[in-house]
């Protein structure tokens, strides 16, 4: 009998992350400090992921130094909600297939028919965070 994966992200926190809210993923710079940035994300098992431009600060960040967090409401539109720490890889996104899903999930059909052209030829990348930990904020 194989063991049982139990997902840090429980079915509660799985519904809460389903509304498309802003994150604020948060990687370390090169001198130390924190660099906390708005993003749109989305979960893919059990990560939770965002899209970025290949040579944007964040992912420079997360491509030099794995470590990061993100937050996603505990704010004024959402008083609770979570931090979430832990391990962050960066991918190509191949075809694209994560930044439609993500231009989707945030913008109307117009909308977003109008970034998917805009960005087609752009070289954009998967930020991947997999939770070690997860806290509840208030």
């Amino acid at each position: 009998m194989s063991p049982k994966h139990h997902s840090i992200l429980t079915p509660e926190i799985r519904a809460f992350l389903a509304k498309p809210l802003i994150a604020r993923l948060a990687t370390i710079d090169n001198d130390g400090y924190p660099h906390v940035v708005p993003i749109w994300y989305n979960v893919d098992g059990d990560d939770i992921v965002f899209i970025s431009d290949r040579d944007n600060a964040k992912t420079r960040n997360a491509l030099a130094r794995p470590q990061g967090a993100v937050t996603i409401g505990g704010d004024t539109t959402d008083r609770e909600g979570y931090l979430f720490r832990g391990r962050i890889t960066v991918l190509t996104d191949e075809g694209h297939a994560h930044t439609h899903r993500m231009i989707d999930r945030y913008e109307n059909p117009t909308r977003a028919a109008q970034l998917k052209a805009e960005w087609a030829n752009d070289d954009i990348v998967v930020i991947r965070l997999t939770p070690i930990k997860v806290t509840r904020v208030r």
